[in-house]
């Protein structure tokens, strides 16, 4: 039994240590910012992952449009696998308090994400986004036969 203490403190001494030297000698974590990575004309979509064919995407932006002009709202989305943006949309966009941005990313627990403007938040609450992006950001949909299926 006295064995075992001094046993299991140079264990946690040790665990500590390499804990401790890990976080030290980890880089800072930045904001990453790639403006090539974004089309010459503007579009309320970019598809970086090839998620979308170019007929969904050409209706998705259509229907953008459409929402835009109707109310006043920006919703843009952008998909990425490897290669991303960054903080380079936000200007490219334009995106400001009557925004919304969705990010879909699949490299990560979460699918989706979403970057909400401060006016949005009177009318639907930080909580709604966030249920939002766990109910349907984490449900991959596999396609078969031109058909989609949860």
């Amino acid at each position: 039994m006295s064995q075992l203490f001094p046993r299991k403190f140079l264990a946690f001494a040790a665990a500590f240590f390499l804990a401790l030297s890990v976080w030290t000698i980890a880089p800072a974590a930045h904001a990453f910012n790639n403006p090539d990575l974004l089309p010459s004309t503007q579009t309320p979509i970019i598809d970086l992952a090839k998620a979308l064919t170019d007929i969904e995407e050409e209706g998705l932006a259509k229907n953008l449009k459409a929402f835009e002009a109707e109310t006043g709202w920006k919703l843009r989305v952008l998909t990425q696998y490897d290669r991303t943006p960054g903080l380079a949309v936000k200007s490219y966009w334009g995106l400001d308090n009557k925004s919304v941005l969705l990010v879909a990313d699949p490299r990560g627990g979460n699918l989706l994400n979403f970057n909400v403007g401060d006016s949005l938040y009177p009318l639907l609450p930080r909580t709604f986004w966030v249920e939002l992006q766990t109910r349907y950001g984490n449900q991959f949909f596999v396609r078969d036969n031109g058909e989609d299926r949860a």
